[in-house]
């Protein structure tokens, strides 16, 4: 006789059947749910973009099993609830891959990016009327769709890219720059009166929200424009504390002069110049 030797997928299944086992299992895994689990899964995301952002192979395929196990906790918990199962997740997503490749998969013309592009925003639009259907709703909105658990700033260059393709939005940048300084006039305004919190948080939200359009018109994705500058200043910064730590201070015992001289420097020597 021939025993089938299981697969990668398959042994991880099982170890993840064996951790939620009520009577054997790990206590931990055991008592989670979707709702407590939900934020690790967002976490794991982040850290393979992570891994993406530093150019870490050994680390991406580290982290891409870290999320893949996250999908089966999921389905795992599912299963026993007998609401479906990781076959379910994967054929789902496998018909679906190939309903929105009909270029690849049907007789549908598709030569390049854009189209590709308008076809796959097309079949999502259908795909969000039937769901609407199925749901009993009796109208849907262009907005449907876009997740309110998304990071702010990326769900605001998200919606205004939905409101945009029915005709909301801004026929040229030079307007998107028009209200950008409107927004930080009423920002500087709220400042010089007597600051509501509030006010502040409305009038802030106000300014980044006409960022993030600025972002979708020139064709850059805000999240990574932020994320790239976090990274860029944590990498400045760490200069300036090493540089500080040669001559036995500490940025605490430091004033914001020398800092602001030594954060030029960072700049000097991410350009390859000499910094002595």
């Amino acid at each position: 006789m021939s025993s089938t030797v299981p697969t990668p997928m398959d042994q991880l299944l099982q170890v993840m059947q064996k951790l939620r086992d009520p009577k054997t299992g790990c206590p931990w895994d055991i008592e989670q749910n979707f709702a407590s689990i939900a934020p690790y899964t967002i976490e794991e995301a982040y850290e393979v973009a992570d891994a993406i952002a530093a150019n870490d192979m050994p680390e991406l395929r580290e982290e891409l099993g870290d999320l893949l196990l996250q999908v089966v906790f999921h389905s795992q918990m599912a299963a026993e609830e007998q609401l479906f199962t990781f076959d379910d997740v994967a054929r789902s997503i496998t018909d679906k891959m190939i309903a929105r490749h009909p270029h690849v998969f049907g007789d549908v013309d598709a030569k390049t990016p854009d189209h590709v592009s308008q076809n796959w925003e097309k079949l999502k639009a259908a795909e969000r009327l039937r769901k609407a259907d199925v749901k009993g709703h009796e109208q849907t909105s262009a907005l449907d769709g876009v997740a309110s658990a998304l990071p702010a700033l990326m769900r605001a260059e998200k919606l205004t890219k939905r409101a945009a393709r029915v005709g909301f939005d801004w026929p040229d940048i030079e307007q998107v720059f028009d209200k950008l300084s409107e927004e930080i006039g009423e920002l500087r305004e709220e400042l010089t009166a007597n600051p509501d919190p509030d006010r502040l948080e409305d009038e802030l939200g106000d300014m980044l929200f006409v960022m993030a359009n600025l972002a979708r018109k020139i064709n850059v994705d805000p999240e990574v424009a932020l994320r790239r500058t976090n990274l860029k200043f944590t990498r400045r910064f760490q200069f300036i504390e090493k540089e500080l730590a040669r001559n036995g201070k500490t940025a605490g015992q430091s004033s914001l002069e020398e800092m602001d001289t030594l954060w030029d420097a960072a700049k000097r020597h991410e350009r390859g110049e000499n910094i002595d």
